[in-house]
């Protein structure tokens, strides 16, 4: 049974997460994020992507969750509903996008609930808390990859999925609501002095930050085999 729309399936292979589960599972989130575990699962990322060293296969990894949690901001905006699936059940194997073996995400499709009646401060809060800054706080266990380098490769998704969401006057005011909210400083606090995603846009609106070098720093992809320099590098 699943609560996803075709829509929304749709939007799910558009970021490369797939409601089947891969013929060889090899890890899941909760096994990243078990202290043990962190450095094996590192290993296993860095092996299947090809990346030179850990540092380049931390990034690469949080490229790839990053896709996630743009999904997550997407549905809270345009369907008011979020994954609220256990960490056990992000599951991580390899598949083949693109011509290249990729280290890929899989989903229960029955793990997203309405959050409608939800407060967006404490919904967004969650998401940034627990979902992104417990994920890059882990991987630093095991890596030195800066930790402004794994929130932009974050953030890089959630300026395209706003530029498109703005303009949309369907999605719009929901969107614009989200976006106030991850500039309030406060939702920051214990994760940053300030908003993070406030200072990515420098005073900007995101259809403004498109094709430039709003990154700060180098995501690493042109040093991972089959991809290229991503379009927001500050090395160009």
């Amino acid at each position: 049974m699943t609560n996803l729309t075709t829509d929304q399936l749709k939007q799910l292979n558009m970021y490369s997460i797939y409601v089947d589960q891969p013929e060889q599972v090899l890890f899941t989130l909760e096994t990243l994020l078990d202290d043990a575990k962190t450095e094996n699962v590192l290993n296993v990322i860095q092996a299947v992507s090809g990346s030179p060293n850990r540092t380049v296969a931390a990034s690469y990894f949080m490229r790839r969750l990053g896709m996630f949690t743009a999904l997550q901001f997407y549905n809270l905006a345009v369907y008011d509903e979020l994954w609220v699936g256990e960490m056990s059940r992000l599951t991580f194997g390899t598949k083949e996008e693109y011509g290249k073996l990729s280290v890929s995400m899989f989903v229960h499709s029955n793990d997203w609930q309405d959050v409608e009646d939800k407060d967006r401060r404490t919904i967004i809060r969650y998401l940034l808390k627990e979902e992104c800054d417990a994920v890059i706080r882990q991987i630093r266990t095991v890596s030195s990859v800066s930790p402004l380098t794994l929130w932009e490769n974050i953030f890089g998704y959630l300026l395209w999925q706003y530029h498109v969401l703005l303009g949309n006057p369907a999605t719009a005011e929901e969107a614009r609501v989200d976006l106030d909210l991850l500039k309030e400083d406060m939702l920051w606090e214990g994760i940053a002095s300030r908003s993070l995603f406030a200072t990515y846009l420098n005073g900007c609106e995101p259809s403004q930050l498109l094709n430039t070098e709003v990154r700060k720093t180098c995501c690493f992809s042109k040093d991972v085999p089959g991809l290229m320099q991503c379009g927001f590098c500050p090395l160009k």
